[in-house]
């Protein structure tokens, strides 16, 4: 994602939908519960008509959290983050391609990237879940 994106909502915030109540995404302490948060994405239309859905957590201006769940088969074309980005394999087995490499990232094991590295992420289980971290450099 290198992209910035429209923002019709201050940062740390959402703006709610059909899908979803708006709520806050920065605070001075947010807690979650992962499974509980994983099952609500498999509840909205999003997951049960597509291949993937993603929720964000946590957004502050040099940190974000999503947890993102893909059903088998989805891939995540390759992209780039300005940010160091961690991913945690939740549930299922992921495949990142990373410089030419395949590594696996089964449940339990995380893979970090320093800024701008390119990377796919493709689901390898019927329902992959993963923790997606962004942490950018402040200026």
């Amino acid at each position: 994602m290198t992209t910035e994106g429209h923002r019709d909502r201050p940062l740390g915030e959402t703006s709610g939908s059909e899908q979803r109540p708006a709520r806050r995404l920065a605070a001075t302490s947010l807690d979650f519960d992962l499974e509980t948060e994983l099952s609500s994405l498999k509840q909205e239309p999003s997951w049960l008509r597509g291949d993937r859905n993603g929720r964000t957590l946590v957004e502050e201006p040099a940190f974000r959290v999503t947890l993102t769940a893909l059903k088998a088969g989805t891939r995540l074309r390759e992209h780039r983050t300005n940010g160091w980005v961690s991913v945690q394999t939740l549930h299922g087995h992921l495949r990142i391609h990373v410089s030419q490499r395949e590594l696996d990232l089964p449940a339990g094991h995380v893979l970090v990237l320093e800024p701008g590295v390119p990377h796919d992420v493709e689901a390898l289980d019927t329902e992959s879940a993963f923790l997606l971290t962004v942490a950018m450099h402040e200026a």
